[in-house]
């Protein structure tokens, strides 16, 4: 019992951390976690998974928007958390026309969650609207890769082969969603443009 709530404090952590600093694959975390918890044949520890995974998540994004409503565009630049400010354009655009759906969605699109978050400290999203509706998010977010997790589990036999095997589905997910974000956005600025050019010509 004691090394179970040792392993759930651990996930809560890394999935915090990860949260306020994004560099480390939370996803992963909740899914090879949920594969072991998976081989542990006690339904419940996937459910303290999930809950784990959730708590962390949520405990992050609350810090890291408290800190982006108090530090601004200016600290966010200066932790690498803003990269894109003209994808960022769009998302405060998205935002402002859909508030709980894009809070809901964010977090499973890879590298939607920043964005959406940074554009909801900087448009000044109320407290209690950004505190309510994160909530389901990270809960939803955190069942997600609990399945991924337990789908590798019962695939393979061995604990280590089915959190080797949700941790590469979920890069694979991760890159070929990332990939098909760019090659939308490649297109829409090339259409932009082109929109612009023939505007300029007439």
């Amino acid at each position: 019992m004691t090394a179970t709530l040792g392993t759930l404090a651990w996930l809560f952590a890394v999935v915090a951390f990860g949260a306020i600093i994004p560099i480390v694959p939370t996803g992963a975390a909740v899914s090879g976690a949920a594969a072991l918890a998976f081989h542990e044949q006690h339904p419940v520890l996937i459910v303290f998974v999930i809950a784990a995974g959730a708590a962390g998540a949520y405990v992050g994004d609350l810090v890291m928007y408290a800190m982006c409503r108090v530090g601004g565009e200016k600290l966010a630049k200066r932790l690498r958390w803003l990269r894109d400010e003209e994808h960022l354009v769009s998302v405060k655009e998205k935002l402002r026309q859909r508030e709980i759906p894009v809070l809901l969605v964010s977090r499973l699109i890879p590298g939607g969650r920043v964005p959406v978050l940074l554009a909801a400290a900087f448009l000044g999203m109320p407290w209690r609207t950004f505190v309510v509706a994160n909530a389901p998010a990270c809960a939803l977010w955190s069942v997600v890769y609990a399945g991924i997790g337990v789908a590798g589990g019962s695939i393979f036999p061995e604990p280590w082969e089915g959190v080797v095997a949700a941790v590469l589905l979920i890069l694979i997910i991760n890159q070929t969603v990332s990939w098909i974000t760019k090659r939308r956005e490649a297109r829409a600025a090339a259409a932009a443009a082109a929109a612009n050019t023939s505007n300029a010509g007439a």
